[in-house]
């Protein structure tokens, strides 16, 4: 390939308009994600719960982890009052408005009344899932697989704004007015992505229609995950989901509700990491979004994946610098540029990687049970974060987030050959 047909081919996949759709439904899915996570955990703090408890309420996005158990429903069943809108726009739909709903019940509750606001914020982790599992098939089939790398990084660039939204204007409103507040305004902000959908174009691609109940049921729940084994045969299809599971817990064990109480134990205040970690830190990962979605446009999903497992997954250990150098705001920013680079270049290859593996008779479950294989180890090490924390402290805490990358890059060595070209000319 040329150097001008490379930079020609790069343009066209950004500009597609199926990438600016993706931007709009990113930001839909971004927005409640730290809302039960991250952003949260300040709210909680503020009200005077300990970090133990506050990364176990936190970790109501574990449900992210699990949607692979009813993404099944999204592949091969209709919403009675939705469906007008086709499949996969119809369930989004429906999740951006349990969304909003949910935002509003955690805005009515507050923590003061604690099981009921537990409660609601299950519910928008639940349909923030949902919206996930319909926003990730939708991108697999709009486009096909040498196109996902500019889908991903426009998706990206929506998901990010959203964590800015949700994260930095969150963080400091809340220095102004009550967070039950700031929650509304949350709520207010998902009918943009809901109007979005509105106009998108629904995909082209339909699942077959099962006859009869006894094949529906193996069409949907059996034959998604039979189907993995069949076409890479069982020794590869394990190693590969054994790769999976490792080698992105230094990245999701740090964005659940550890983080805003160690930066507020750091020194920082709530506008200082507003300002820092959801501002200017957001803008850096959209920057690493773009340049991981150009690796993949150039060099496939592999090798920018490899590569950055490893600068990731690494970066962890600057959190070290910190506490070394608490309170001092030069410090936090160049360990939160060099962490929001790395894991905004991480993005794209690796949901490019996912999205190759995945037979598209069987898009929302395979993509939704291989993306919550990648997030569920990081995860439930973030639900004894808070508890770990507090026995062995933060620094100990990181490094173990980062020993995960270990037996990661074992595998890594073992499956480079077999995937060196997958995605490069569609799906395996």
């Amino acid at each position: 390939m040329s150097a001008d047909k490379g930079k020609q081919s790069i343009w066209k996949s950004f500009t597609q308009p199926a990438a600016w759709t993706m931007f709009l439904f990113g930001f839909s899915s971004g927005l409640p994600f730290l809302l039960v996570a991250g952003t949260l955990s300040y709210w909680l703090k503020q009200h005077g719960i300990v970090l133990k408890e506050i990364t176990v309420i936190a970790s109501a996005g574990m449900l992210y982890a699990f949607k692979f158990v009813w993404a099944p429903l999204l592949d091969h069943w209709h919403l009675p009052l939705f469906e007008r809108l086709g499949r996969r726009r119809g369930w989004l739909l429906f999740a951006q408005i349990g969304v909003i709903a949910g935002l509003l019940a955690m805005a009515a509750f507050t923590p003061a009344q604690l099981v009921a606001f537990v409660v609601a914020t299950v519910a928008v982790a639940f349909f923030g899932a949902t919206q996930d599992i319909a926003v990730d098939a939708y991108r697999i089939e709009i486009a096909p697989a040498d196109q996902q790398g500019a889908l991903v990084a426009t998706y990206s660039l929506g998901y990010r704004i959203a964590l800015m939204v949700a994260g930095a204007f969150a963080l400091i409103l809340a220095d102004h007015v009550a967070w039950a507040q700031v929650y509304v305004l949350m709520a207010l902000a998902m009918l943009i992505p809901m109007a979005a959908n509105l106009y998108a174009r629904e995909p082209a691609h339909a699942a077959r229609v099962a006859p009869a109940w006894r094949e529906a049921m193996r069409l949907a729940v059996i034959d998604p995950f039979a189907d993995f084994f069949r076409r890479y045969g069982v020794p590869l299809a394990l190693i590969t989901l054994a790769f999976l599971l490792l080698f992105k817990i230094p990245e999701q064990a740090t964005i659940g509700g550890i983080m805003g109480p160690f930066y507020r134990d750091m020194g920082f205040s709530q506008t200082q990491i507003g300002a820092i970690t959801k501002i200017y830190g957001i803008w850096i990962g959209i920057a690493g979004a773009f340049i991981g979605g150009a690796m993949v446009v150039r060099w496939g999903p592999w090798k920018p994946l490899c590569a950055m497992i490893l600068l990731c997954g690494s970066a962890n250990l600057l959190y070290l610098l910190l506490i070394v150098h608490p309170g001092n705001l030069w410090v936090l920013t160049a360990v939160i540029s060099v962490e929001n680079l790395t894991l905004g270049m991480l993005g794209p290859p690796t949901v490019a990687f996912l999205s190759a593996l995945v037979n598209r008779e069987h898009t929302a479950t395979q993509y939704a049970l291989l993306s919550s294989l990648v997030n569920l180890p990081g995860k439930v090490l973030g639900v004894f974060a808070g508890g770990i924390a507090m026995s062995v402290g933060y620094g100990a805490y990181f490094v173990i987030t980062v020993l995960a990358l270990v037996p990661a890059t074992v595998l890594l060595i073992w499956l480079w050959p077999r995937y060196c070209d997958i995605g490069k000319e569609g799906a395996a």
